[in-house]
């Protein structure tokens, strides 16, 4: 059985992104493998989504350092592997991991070569595509510029790219220019599920329950005649949270609450922030979440004042669900929301710029037509359900079929 190699640094974005593409290099006669750090898990706690899925794993000890002892290490364990399974078709993912395996890659090339055995055994290395997907370069318009310093090893890396994958328009331009060994391309992310969102889309913008069991105002005693403003992701610096209860602390007339749904380092600093504007009873922490369509659909808006997004999921999912969104104007969110369409895509990153966003949701009635901010925030709602279908995870799915199959075409 032929055989196809995953890799990412860290487990969980596999079966957290990724399965769809699994099941389709399945449907494809493909053996699928997984190369990633199993002790490292982010999107969720253990490894028990990998069970069932017919996914062979292998150990690589990827690390987020940039010590020279533990980054040789991995990659000789990744050109370890490529040599003995011989895999017939390599896609990886996030930048170390991306570097590290097209490297390993390479060298497996090179070896094959120097043997002179390209018509047999080993020479299958040779002919091994390799997909990056960058989801989300880390230099874009607008970033600091030590995140540049990232630009000169993607541009060199894709000399040994096949397919390299982008997932927003800026992304893509650029990529365009590189010396892309195959070709550059792109795909509206990794998708989204849009008929698990279904159930829950917002019908009208009075206090809302669904069909499930979550109660969101009972569970974190928010008054029935408060709003609700949500954000989901990883509490990490990037999403850059803290400006978003700073902007609270701007808005205190509105009886808002933020409830704040996800796991990360910045939760102490986010609690205590908190704290010092007076504001910790109308900033709840909900943790990992489950069962976030059930959650966002009783919420009135969704916040996210990230300084860098490749096509983020979390903003798709609050579309699908129907809701109106305040989020930074970068790439990647431009891609998804159209300003005063979808909601308000926010210049800059300071407090107050989320502030006066948020309040135009709530108090103040459209210039031109004269329309009350519920009625707005509904019709942005609809905007947003309808645009993220071409986001879909069919959409995506055709797309990766279509990458998958030129690629086997022209390779095997």
């Amino acid at each position: 059985m032929k055989k196809a190699l995953l890799v990412t640094r860290v487990s969980g974005f596999i079966p957290q992104h990724e399965m769809n593409n699994v099941k389709i290099l399945q449907e494809m006669g493909y053996e699928v493998h997984y190369a990633t750090n199993l002790k490292t898990v982010v999107y969720g706690k253990d490894n028990k989504r990998l069970e069932g899925t017919g996914i062979i794993t292998h150990q690589i000890d990827f690390c987020r350092s940039v010590k020279y002892r533990e980054i040789k290490k991995a990659y000789h364990q990744l050109a370890e592997l490529i040599e003995e399974q011989e895999f017939a078709l390599i896609h990886c993912h996030m930048p170390v991991s991306g570097v590290l395996t097209r490297l390993a890659a390479e060298k497996a090339r090179r070896r094959a070569r120097h043997k002179g055995d390209e018509d047999q055994g080993k020479g299958q290395a040779k002919r091994t595509p390799v997909l990056y997907t960058a989801h989300g370069f880390h230099f874009c318009k607008g970033v600091p510029l030590k995140n540049w310093l990232y630009y000169p090893v993607e541009r060199h890396m894709a000399r040994y790219t096949d397919r390299l994958v982008t997932i927003n328009d800026e992304d893509y331009m650029r990529a365009q220019k590189f010396p892309v060994r195959g070709k550059a391309v792109k795909t509206s992310g990794v998708g989204v599920r849009l008929e698990r969102f279904a159930p829950w889309q917002k019908k009208t913008w009075a206090v809302e329950r669904g069909a499930g069991d979550e109660d969101v105002r009972k569970r974190y005693g928010i008054p029935e005649n408060a709003r609700i403003m949500v954000s989901v992701g990883e509490l990490a610096p990037g999403k850059n949270n803290i400006t978003a209860v700073e902007a609270l602390a701007e808005l205190r007339d509105l009886n808002l609450f933020y409830l704040v749904c996800g796991e990360g380092s910045m939760e102490e600093t986010l609690r205590r922030r908190a704290e010092e504007l007076g504001i910790e009873r109308h900033v709840i922490f909900a943790g990992y979440v489950d069962n976030t369509p059930e959650v966002l659909q009783q919420c009135d808006c969704f916040v996210f004042p990230s300084v860098r997004e490749g096509l983020p999921v979390a903003v798709m999912e609050a579309m699908a669900v129907g809701l109106p969104i305040v989020a930074s104007d970068i790439r990647g969110i431009r891609d998804l929301i159209t300003h005063a369409k979808g909601g308000y895509l926010a210049q800059g990153f300071s407090p107050e710029e989320y502030a006066v966003k948020i309040r135009r949701l709530f108090t103040e009635k459209d210039g031109k037509s004269a329309v009350p901010r519920e009625i707005r925030r509904k019709q942005m709602g609809l905007w947003n359900r309808e645009r993220v279908k071409k986001f879909s995870l069919e959409v995506v799915d055709a797309q990766m079929r279509a990458i998958y199959q030129e690629v086997e075409r022209e390779f095997l």
